[in-house]
């Protein structure tokens, strides 16, 4: 269905762009360019959630080591055009799935397209099972997950909403398949 727009507001028009997106992955060296990624990211999700900023004037994200120690997760910084663009953060589940832990797209390469090729290339990196999850009031999450993973997933796409006390937002938990690319 398509609204229309209110009386007196024209219709937001979205141009899809055809540039390049690439996945890098993030090197130690890069680290300090991932950590201020993620404050951009944590800064759009504060919106969703309610974080607050320290006395420092940042956001707490208490993984960014992580994933330059343990060789279960992974960090790859998205490029649009060969511009900075956001990143990625993955990691391996004990059962063998791969899970998207964070997705960054910056506000000025959204909903042009490279959301959902940085998206396709970071699953193609890892065939076989994987989760995600997107909070119920995050609503851009909501439209755009599923979305994508119907398009490249092989079979049922099995979704699962957990509530608080169980979890510590309302979400919505997606596990699907992806087949290996035959060349």
């Amino acid at each position: 269905m398509i609204r229309q727009p209110a009386p007196g507001r024209a219709r937001a028009t979205i141009t899809l762009v055809q540039v390049n997106v690439d996945l890098t992955p993030v090197t130690e060296q890069d680290k300090p360019v991932l950590a201020n990624l993620i404050q951009l990211y944590l800064y759009d999700f504060s919106e969703i959630r309610g974080d607050d900023l320290t006395a420092h004037g940042t956001f707490t994200y208490r993984y960014l080591d992580h994933y330059f120690t343990e060789d279960t997760r992974e960090a790859c910084f998205i490029t649009a055009g060969g511009t900075l663009a956001g990143f990625t953060m993955t990691r391996r589940l004990e059962d063998g799935a791969h899970e998207v832990s964070e997705f960054f797209v910056a506000r000025r390469h959204r909903r042009h397209g490279t959301g959902q090729a940085a998206a396709h290339q970071m699953f193609r990196r890892n065939p076989g099972p994987w989760q995600l999850a997107f909070d119920h009031a995050n609503h851009p999450a909501a439209r755009f997950w599923p979305r994508v993973i119907t398009s490249i997933a092989d079979g049922p796409i099995h979704r699962t909403d957990r509530h608080p006390p169980d979890v510590a937002y309302p979400g919505t938990w997606l596990r699907f398949h992806l087949r290996a690319a035959t060349t």
